[in-house]
C-alpha cells in the first residue's frame, strides 16, 4: 500500500480546477483564500514572485511549482512591487483564459473532502516552493503541451497530469528529509504500521498488534508513532476508519451496515456514533449533503 497515494485519493474530492492565464508587465494578481483546498501555482513561461499574505515573497522561474496546502491568500507578480489588480482572479472560469504573454502561469486548486483533511497535508508550511527533479519538470512540460494545443482526450488527460503534479510535488517535499509526517513515511516501524492500517482498516488492530508488526514493543511503538504522526495509534486508526467510510459514503450506495462492516464496526450503531463524533453529520446525512454537493458542482 502506498501511503501518500492513498491519502489523496481519499482526502481529494472531485476534479482539479485550473485556469492558464498568460501576463504582460507590470501585472499583479490577488487571489483569496480557497478554505478546504490545496491551491496550486505552475509557472509555464518566464518568471514571477508569489507574495504571501505573510511571509518572505518567493521568486518562481519555468517549471517551478508552488503548493498551497492551507489555500492562503497571495499574490503573483511580475514584482514584488507592482500593486496587484482589484479584481479577484477566478481558477474555475468558463471560458479559456489568454494565454498570450511574457509569463503564463497554471492556477487552479485541489478541492479537499468535508474534514478530509489528513494530518501529512495539514503538516506542510503555507508555501511549498519546489523546482523539482526530473520528474516533475517532466510532468510540467507535458501538461503544458497538453493544454497549449489540446486534443482528442485532453478532458482526460489534463486531470491525470494534474493528479501527477501533486503526488511528485509532495514526494519530492517528503523525500527531502523533512520533519513529522516526512519522518513518519520514512521510518521503518511507523511506516510499516500505517501500511497495515491503511491495508486493512477493518481488522481489529490495537496497539500491541500493531506494534508487532513494526517490530518494536508497544510503550515505545505507541511513543514514537505520536510523536512522528501526531496523533496516537489508536486515534489515528479511528481517524483513517470514519475518513474511509466518509469516502464510501461519497463515492457508493453500498447500504450503511457495508460501510460499517468494511471499516472494522459490526454495529451499525456504534459506527454512526464514531462517524458522527468525526463529521458532526450521521452517515445517512453525509451520504445526503455529499450528493447534493456533486449535484451543484456539475
Amino acid at each position: 500500500m502506498d501511503i501518500l497515494s492513498d491519502v489523496l485519493a481519499v482526502v481529494r474530492a472531485g476534479r482539479p480546477r485550473s485556469a492558464l492565464v498568460g501576463w504582460d508587465a507590470p501585472w499583479a494578481q490577488r487571489f483569496p483564500p480557497v478554505p478546504g483546498a490545496v491551491g496550486f501555482r505552475v509557472v509555464l513561461r518566464g518568471e514571477c514572485v508569489l507574495i504571501p499574505s505573510d511571509g518572505v515573497p518567493v521568486r518562481l522561474g519555468t517549471g517551478d511549482v508552488v503548493l498551497l496546502p492551507h489555500g492562503g491568500t497571495h499574490v503573483l507578480a511580475d514584482h514584488a512591487d507592482t500593486p496587484p489588480a482589484t479584481e479577484v482572479c477566478d481558477p474555475d472560469l468558463a471560458e479559456p483564459p489568454p494565454v498570450h504573454g511574457d509569463t503564463m502561469t497554471l492556477c487552479g486548486a485541489y478541492e479537499l473532502a468535508p474534514a478530509g483533511g489528513h494530518p501529512l497535508l495539514r503538516d506542510l508550511p503555507e508555501v511549498v516552493h519546489l523546482s523539482g527533479g526530473p520528474e516533475l519538470r517532466s510532468t510540467v512540460d507535458l501538461l503544458a503541451a497538453e493544454l497549449l494545443r489540446p486534443g482528442l482526450g485532453t478532458d482526460g488527460v489534463v486531470p491525470a497530469l494534474l493528479d501527477l503534479v501533486l503526488l511528485y510535488a509532495l514526494r519530492t517535499w517528503f523525500a527531502e528529509r523533512r520533519p513529522g509526517w516526512g519522518a513518519a513515511l520514512r521510518d521503518p516501524v511507523v511506516s510499516r504500521a500505517l501500511e497495515a492500517i491503511h491495508t486493512e482498516p477493518a481488522r481489529p488492530w490495537t496497539v500491541a498488534s500493531l506494534a508487532e508488526r513494526g517490530g518494536l514493543s508497544r510503550a515505545p511503538f505507541a511513543r514514537r508513532f505520536t510523536e512522528l504522526t501526531g496523533r496516537s495509534p489508536g486515534r489515528y486508526l479511528t481517524w483513517w476508519r470514519m475518513t474511509t467510510a466518509a469516502r464510501l459514503l461519497r463515492e457508493s450506495d453500498v447500504p450503511l451496515a457495508v460501510v460499517a462492516e468494511k471499516v472494522g464496526y459490526r454495529s451499525e450503531f456504534a459506527f454512526a456514533t464514531a462517524f458522527k463524533r468525526q463529521y458532526e453529520l450521521a452517515p445517512g446525512r453525509y451520504r445526503r449533503f455529499a450528493a447534493g454537493a456533486r449535484d451543484v458542482r456539475s
